[in-house]
Order: C-alpha cells, then structure tokens, then sequence
C-alpha cells in the first residue's frame, strides 16, 4: 500500500478512531495501485468517520472530490489529506485522466464514491470502472457500516471489463451494508 504520515499523524488518526468508537473488519489487500470503492455514501459522516483511519494507518490514498469543495479555508487541508478536484463537467476524459496518474506512479490508492452524491440515486456512475479498465488495476470494496461501527475491507473485486456485469456484482456485495441515512441508500436490487 502507498504510505503516508508520520508517528504524530498516525496516533492523531487513533485518537480520533478511538474516540469515534469505530473499528475496522477485514484486511487491507497487499496491492500497489488499487481503486477504492466506498460505500454507501448517505452523509458527510463519511468523510468524518473514514479520514481518521487513513491517518492511523499511514495510509495515502487520493480521493476524488467536486471542485467547488475546494474553497478557504479548506482546500489546502483537503489537498494535504489527499484529495483531488474534480470537474463534473469533464465527463469522458477524468478516466484517462486518472488512469495517466496511476501509470505515472509506482504506488497509488484512489478511492471514489459510486453514488456520486450522499443523495438517494436511481443508480450509480460507472466511472470509477471506467478508471479501473483504463488504469487495468483491480477494485477494493470498502463499506461504511453505521449500526455495527465497522469501516468494512469486502474484497477485491477484479473488473471482468463487462460494464452492466461488473456494477452488478460490485453493487451486490454492497447490499449487506448500512449508511448513516439508510433513507438515501440506492435501492441496489432495483439499480441492478
């Protein structure tokens, strides 16, 4: 995994862990480049709750995130914390894009959130797919699970290059798992 951090900065991230109460179930995979799948994306708890543990496990990992979050006083924070800006606007091109960074480094973790929005949706964006085909790295499924606490590692989900096949499978292995607001939760059997 890429790392990050420090002594100082790991054990701010473990104080604050402990001090959420959360815990993490499940290993972290052994891979250089990987494309994080995070889910289910139903508030800003999640950024709250998943920061933390990045810190306490040194873990660098980039994120992708709309530009417009990126205002004073926070966008150096994000930045240092590992966030990318994004524009919306730039539909086909942000999977090359991001495929580009990956082949340009020998160690690189990004993680997106496939609702796209903490909203209720009708159905996820396939563009972190769309940058694990082009990049030709494999996908680590990581859940938020509010009402056990658990920052959830599923699997590794290696992407067949079937795009209907692959969110269907991906999207399955998610069902099991609860956001914050379970009422803006993707009704996965029918997104499916």
């Amino acid at each position: 995994m890429p790392r990050s951090g420090n002594w100082f900065t790991r054990g701010v991230g473990l104080l604050m862990v402990k001090a959420l109460g959360w815990r993490i179930h499940g290993e972290f995979p052994q891979e250089k480049k990987v494309m994080v799948a995070l889910a289910p994306h139903t508030s800003n708890w999640d950024f709250v709750v998943a920061m933390p543990f990045i810190l306490a496990l040194g873990l660098k990992a980039s994120w992708l995130m709309k530009k417009e979050a990126f205002f004073f006083p926070f966008k150096g924070l994000f930045k240092w914390l590992g966030g990318i800006p994004t524009d919306r606007s730039a539909a086909g091109g942000m999977a090359k894009q991001v495929a580009s960074q990956f082949r340009q480094n020998e160690k690189m973790w990004v993680a997106i959130t496939p609702e796209g929005t903490r909203k209720k949706t009708a159905k996820w964006k396939n563009g972190f797919l769309r940058i694990a085909y082009a990049a030709n790295v494999p996908v680590v499924l990581i859940a938020w699970d509010f009402p056990s606490k658990q920052i959830c590692v599923d699997s590794v989900y290696r992407p067949t290059g079937n795009l209907e096949t692959d969110m269907r499978e991906i999207q399955r292995r998610f069902h099991k798992y609860q956001g914050r607001n379970p009422q803006h939760q993707t009704d996965l059997d029918e997104a499916a």
